[in-house]
C-alpha cells in the first residue's frame, strides 16, 4: 500500500510540474504597463468621442428646431431631404431623420466598417430623440438670420459628430459609394445631390425659401469645413520611431493602409550623434487621422510625427474618405 501511494504522489508531482512548464509565463511589468496605457487611451478616446457626438447632436437639433423647421427652410443632404419631406407630409422630423438615413447606415456598414456604422446609428438615434424630447426656443423671425445661424448650428453639429467618429447626415457616405462606381469626385456628387434637393424646394415650396435654404447650406458647409478642417483632405504622415516595425504592422493590419519605409539617420544627443532608423510614411484621410494618432501613441508615446496636407492621391491603398475609428 505504501508503494502504491508513493507512485500516486510521484505521478501527481510530475504532472503538476509538466503543467507549470507548459503554462504561459506571467506578463512582464512592461507588458502590463503597455496594456494599461492602451486601455486608458482607448477609454479616453471613447469618452472624447461621446462628448463630441453629444454636443454635435444638441447643436444640430438646435439649428433644426430653433431656426429651420419653424420657417420651412431646408438644408442639403439627407437632412435637407428630411426637412423637405417634413414640410410636405407633416410627418415628424425625428421619424424622417431615421428613415431617410437607414440606407446610408447600411452603406456605411459595408464601406466604412462596423464601428463607424454603430456610432452613426447611435448619433442619428440621439438626434432623433433630441428632436422629439427637447424643446428649443425660436430665436428670431428674421429670414436671413434664420438661414445663416440655422446653417451654422447644423453644420457645427455635423462637424462635431464627424470629429467624434460618426455622421448625422448620410449624404457623405452615399457620395463615397457613388464616387467609386461612377468615377466622379465626392464634391461633384454632393453638389449634384443638392441641386436636385434645392430644385425640389423651388417646385414644392417657393423660390424665396429655396434661395434662403441655399444660404443655409452654404453656412452649414463652411462651418463644417471649419470644424473638421476639410473633410476630403488627405494627410501625409511621416513617423520617426524606434518601434517603426510595430507601427508599420499597425498601419497595414489595423488601419488597412499602405506604407512606405525608407532609411534615414536620426540625430540624437547633445552632439547630434547620427543613428540609422527606418522612417514610416503613409497617407490617410483627415477622418482617419485621430485613430492613427491614438494607435501611434499606444505603440510609442515619444514618436516624432510630421503631418502635411495633400490635395489628392491616386492608386495605392487609399480609400475615399473612410472613417474606421
Amino acid at each position: 500500500m505504501n508503494s502504491f501511494w508513493k507512485q500516486i504522489i510521484i505521478r501527481t508531482t510530475l504532472r503538476n510540474k509538466k503543467s507549470r512548464a507548459n503554462s504561459p509565463k506571467a506578463p512582464s511589468n512592461y507588458a502590463l504597463a503597455k496594456g494599461f496605457r492602451e486601455l486608458r487611451l482607448t477609454i479616453k478616446g471613447h469618452i472624447i468621442d461621446t462628448i463630441l457626438i453629444t454636443i454635435g447632436i444638441f447643436s444640430a437639433a438646435f439649428g433644426l428646431k430653433g431656426f429651420l423647421l419653424a420657417n420651412n427652410f431646408i438644408d442639403g443632404g439627407a437632412t435637407g431631404i428630411s426637412l423637405l419631406l417634413s414640410v410636405l407630409t407633416s410627418i415628424p422630423l425625428y421619424i424622417l431623420i431615421i428613415c431617410v438615413n437607414i440606407p446610408f447606415i447600411v452603406l456605411a456598414y459595408n464601406i466604412l466598417g462596423k464601428i463607424f456604422a454603430i456610432k452613426t446609428v447611435l448619433a442619428i438615434g440621439g438626434l432623433a430623440l433630441c428632436l422629439a424630447m427637447v424643446n428649443f426656443p425660436e430665436v428670431t423671425n428674421d429670414s436671413l438670420l434664420i438661414a445663416i445661424f440655422g446653417g451654422f448650428f447644423l453644420g457645427a453639429g455635423i462637424g462635431l459628430a464627424v470629429r467624434g467618429g460618426a455622421v448625422i447626415d448620410g449624404t457623405e457616405v452615399l457620395a463615397i459609394y457613388l464616387s467609386r462606381k461612377v468615377g466622379a469626385t465626392i464634391g461633384d456628387i454632393i453638389i449634384l445631390i443638392n441641386v436636385v434637393i434645392f430644385s425640389a424646394a423651388v417646385y414644392f415650396l417657393s423660390v424665396e425659401i429655396a434661395l434662403y435654404s441655399m444660404i443655409t447650406y452654404l453656412s452649414a458647409s463652411k462651418t463644417l469645413s471649419f470644424i473638421i478642417e476639410g473633410i476630403e483632405e488627405y494627410i501625409g504622415v511621416t513617423i520617426i520611431s524606434s518601434h517603426s516595425e510595430d507601427i508599420r504592422q499597425m498601419i497595414l493590419n489595423s488601419m488597412g493602409r499602405g506604407v512606405t519605409i525608407y532609411n534615414g539617420r536620426r540625430g540624437i544627443g547633445q552632439i547630434g550623434e547620427a543613428k540609422e532608423i527606418d522612417i514610416v510614411y503613409t497617407v490617410v484621410t483627415r477622418l482617419e487621422l485621430n485613430k492613427l494618432n491614438i494607435e501611434i501613441v499606444k505603440i510609442d508615446p515619444n514618436a516624432f510625427v510630421v503631418m502635411s496636407s495633400i490635395k489628392d492621391t491616386k492608386g495605392g491603398m487609399i480609400k475615399k474618405r473612410p472613417l474606421q475609428y
